[in-house]
């Protein structure tokens, strides 16, 4: 992670942003500590997508073959 202070923050938002939507994570640091994180946005999921993913959740419970309480959780977290 890149970290850049407050004031350069300020004066190359915009670059930073860009850097952040292409995949960098850049720390914001103020009087050399970290203040904020500038992160990559989460892709965008419709919510038809959504059910039709908690559905095949539900469907693999109800056969119970290589479910368990951990992958669900992971799985839950996307």
């Amino acid at each position: 992670m890149r970290t850049v202070g407050l004031f350069e923050a300020k004066q190359k938002l915009s670059e930073l942003v860009e850097c952040a939507r292409d995949g960098e994570s850049i720390g914001i640091t103020r009087r050399g500590r970290l203040a904020a994180v500038l992160v990559p946005p989460v892709p965008e999921r419709n919510l038809q997508q959504i059910f039709k993913d908690i559905e095949n959740i539900r469907q693999r419970a109800k056969r119970g073959r290589g479910v368990n309480i951990r992958t669900l959780i992971e799985e839950g977290r996307t």
